[in-house]
């Protein structure tokens, strides 16, 4: 399976380009699978699972024009048949996963099956991963919270770790947690936005020294593309990699 994994989502000509390159044929000629479980922990992310399956999000995702867009809800899928879902799974072009709390999309893609279903897609199909998405993508990863996250009854390895931001120190929870393995990176988004001050270049950097992985920290106009293995970083940003 190949990937792309994103900050958020398709922002630029450059990344829409390198969507096309690994489906191989227009955005119009593919179906896609939505995934928008990621979002539920957070308030209103109801609402705001609702904006990004109807275009109205500002991460550019299920709008794109595809063929054929559905919507594969993975805390739905342990109490229905595999046969219900799976076959649509295999058949889709790509499957586009949501940003939101990384620890809550990597448990339920554990429990849904689709962890255990990922290394046996078709190699053309694409992972097409957003923030949260982008960083389960990994087998290893760390997120920052302000209190331990809830949604999760896996046991955590934390630590606190004080983050320099323009409006002052600020104290984070550094939660380890384990992804998909699709690929042997790990990815931290959304560097140096206004909204996520604790996404620095500075403390992008402490979050790649607890990572055991090669780490890519990029921004909103960035993506990594991955083919067989192989990862090339699409950029009309900023990003940076850190070695373990």
């Amino acid at each position: 399976m190949k990937a792309l994994l994103t900050s958020s989502g398709i922002t630029n000509d450059s990344i829409r380009d390198a969507l096309e390159d690994l489906l191989g044929k227009p955005i119009a000629e593919a179906d896609a699978l939505f995934i928008p479980t990621a979002i539920y922990p957070f308030p209103g992310g109801a609402g705001m699972a609702w904006r990004a399956i109807h275009g109205q999000a500002s991460s550019p995702l299920a709008d794109l024009g595809w063929k054929s867009v559905g919507l594969l809800e993975l805390t739905a899928l342990p109490s229905i048949e595999e046969a219900a879902w799976v076959p649509a799974v295999r058949e889709a072009d790509a499957l586009l996963v949501w940003g939101g709390d990384p620890l809550f999309l990597a448990g339920w893609m554990r429990r849904s099956g689709l962890t255990d279903l990922l290394p046996t897609l078709r190699p053309e199909a694409v992972y097409v991963g957003v923030s949260a998405g982008s960083i389960v993508a990994t087998t290893t990863f760390v997120e920052t919270y302000t209190n331990p996250p809830r949604g999760t009854d896996e046991p955590l390895n934390s630590e606190e770790v004080v983050f320099a931001t323009p409006t002052g120190d600020v104290e984070r929870l550094l939660v380890t947690g384990q992804g998909a393995g699709l690929v042997d990176f790990a990815v931290i988004p959304h560097l140096e936005h206004p909204h996520h001050l604790d996404a620095s270049l500075a403390n992008a950097e402490k979050w790649a020294a607890r990572i055991p992985a090669p780490t890519y920290a990029i921004d909103d106009e960035t993506a990594i593309s991955v083919v067989d293995g192989v990862a090339r970083v699409v950029s009309e940003g900023q990003w940076k990699l850190f070695q373990p």
